[in-house]
């Protein structure tokens, strides 16, 4: 990272923003054309979960090509110096981070990352129909790196 002063090394820190954020951006690479998706989430022991249909752009892409970037962020607000457009800046936490995209199989696994990603929203677990886990895509990004960085706090 160039600014070393807006970088956040401290993973219990980095950690504190991934469970705040709402939304996961996971950036993937088709023939060398980025595609970009925001998605509902949930983290558990250096892994990124997500469920999606079983068919799709995304899902193509991933079988082509797991290597994958992320990217969350919390507390985003503008700062505006009225006097100076020029000056206005981003407040905002974020993380940044690399690793590589596997679909979930087993029905024991997708009810387990089914129910990462209800806890990432709510203080609930589920149970799920076999019927829905044979229906749902589970995509599991085992991380390989990430920074945090903070801008304007």
């Amino acid at each position: 990272m160039r600014r070393k002063d807006k970088e956040i090394k401290d993973k219990k820190v980095i950690e504190s923003i991934i469970k705040r954020a709402t939304v996961c951006r996971i950036a993937l690479s088709e023939n060398n054309v980025p595609y970009i998706v925001p998605l509902s989430f949930g983290y558990k022991d250096n892994c990124l979960y997500f469920h999606s249909a079983p068919e799709g752009r995304k899902i193509d892409i991933i079988k082509q090509n797991n290597n994958v970037c992320f990217e969350l962020d919390i507390d985003c607000e503008l700062v505006k110096k009225p006097e100076d457009p020029c000056s206005w800046n981003m407040k905002y936490y974020s993380v940044i981070g690399f690793g590589k995209a596997f679909f979930v199989d087993s029905p024991e696994e997708k009810r387990r990352a089914l129910n990462i990603i209800v806890e990432h929203y709510s203080s609930n677990s589920h149970e799920y129909s076999a019927n829905k886990i044979n229906k749902v895509a589970i995509i599991k990004i085992e991380i390989d790196s990430m920074t945090g960085k903070k801008s304007g706090y």
